[in-house]
């Protein structure tokens, strides 16, 4: 849970304690819903990335989005999140989705690279827009 209150400050995502726990506990007890992945470094953890299934009649099957994808300030830019993103890969088409989403921040250009590096592409035709329920 550090971790994720981590994430939620460097993205400014107001959550309560409760909810937070609350959210991230259902993701860990259902696998129909996804997972979220430990990153261990010289067994000390350092990061986590979460992914929340979907479906998708225009990719012919599962989809996932990484919802939250979080490596410590001291542990970035040493490859850790390039490995990351190709293990997820791998664990996703384990499991039979057959694309993987993720929104970034216009203004966050490394993390804009590590994706495209591991083969994220823009979607320039749309824009991701939501609306709270």
């Amino acid at each position: 849970m550090p971790l994720i209150s981590a994430y939620h400050e460097f993205e400014s995502i107001n959550l309560t304690e409760i909810d937070r726990k609350s959210s991230a506990n259902k993701l860990i007890e259902d696998r129909n819903l996804g997972g979220i992945w430990t990153i261990l470094s010289e067994d000390k953890l350092i990061g986590y990335i979460a992914l929340c299934k979907g479906y998708s009649i225009e990719f012919g099957g599962l989809d996932a989005f990484v919802d939250e994808f979080y490596i410590q300030p001291e542990y970035r830019g040493k490859g850790i999140g390039t490995e990351v993103l190709e293990l997820i890969k791998l664990e996703a088409r384990k499991i039979e989705i057959r694309a993987i989403h993720l929104e970034v921040a216009h203004t966050n250009h490394k993390a804009k690279k590590l994706y495209s590096k591991a083969g994220f592409r823009e979607r320039e035709k749309y824009i991701l827009m939501s609306v709270n329920l």
